[in-house]
């Protein structure tokens, strides 16, 4: 049966989230504080983590970053009082795989889980490229003119929808929803900020802004 670890500290949103888990067929356990569920993750107690921002102990930003920094692959969705475009970038900078701001309808918190586990599945593909940039997707490696070049796991997965389909547009609305698993929001930048983050990395003239419609890998 799958994990699930829920780290949050407001019990009434814990037993919710666990009782409607359970009942779609999860094995659920909680945790209230950010050491103690920190501890948790790294053992490898669930297959899928949902983390709260706000924990005693550590916070919840700080508990992804040491996982991450740990080498844990874990899937990750944050669960956030927080909505604005600056935390969303914190949290899926630090290594989040999803975010989901309160007050949520469960079904939309376990289409999300759902989500994220069949990403968390093997891949087939073994690596994708174009020109002079590559990506080892196992690994989680990218090369330009081969050169690695150090990517976070929202980068990598940005980079691999370019590579993918190069000299395509790609709109916002497809990458919010390929990469970040969201409906698009008019006022959010968070594709924006990552693609200027991948032209800093890859190279400024790999990725062209199509105007009124989206990006386009050259």
């Amino acid at each position: 049966m799958t994990r699930i670890l829920i780290i949050e500290d407001e019990p009434r949103i814990a037993a919710f989230v666990s009782r409607g888990l359970a009942n779609a067929g999860y094995e659920t356990t909680i945790i209230d504080d950010g050491v103690e569920g920190l501890a948790a993750a790294l053992r490898g107690d669930g297959d899928l983590v949902l983390l709260d921002v706000g924990l005693p102990g550590i916070d919840g930003f700080d508990v992804l970053r040491e996982l991450r920094a740990r080498g844990s692959l874990v899937p990750v969705i944050m669960l956030t009082a927080r909505s604005s475009t600056r935390d969303t970038v914190d949290g899926l900078d630090a290594g989040a795989n999803d975010y989901v701001a309160k007050p949520f309808t469960f079904e939309e918190l376990l289409a999300r889980v759902r989500s994220r586990l069949r990403e968390a599945a093997p891949t087939t593909g073994v690596s994708v490229g174009h020109g002079d940039v590559h990506l080892d997707i196992l690994a989680r490696r990218a090369t330009v003119a081969g050169r690695e070049v150090d990517l976070s796991a929202r980068e990598f997965a940005l980079a691999e929808q370019f590579l993918r389909n190069p000299g395509r547009v790609l709109t916002r609305e497809h990458l919010l929803r390929s990469v970040w698993a969201l409906d698009f929001d008019p006022g959010s930048n968070v594709v924006d900020v990552y693609v200027r983050y991948l032209r800093g990395k890859l190279g400024s003239a790999r990725i062209v802004t199509v105007r009124g419609a989206g990006y386009r890998w050259e």
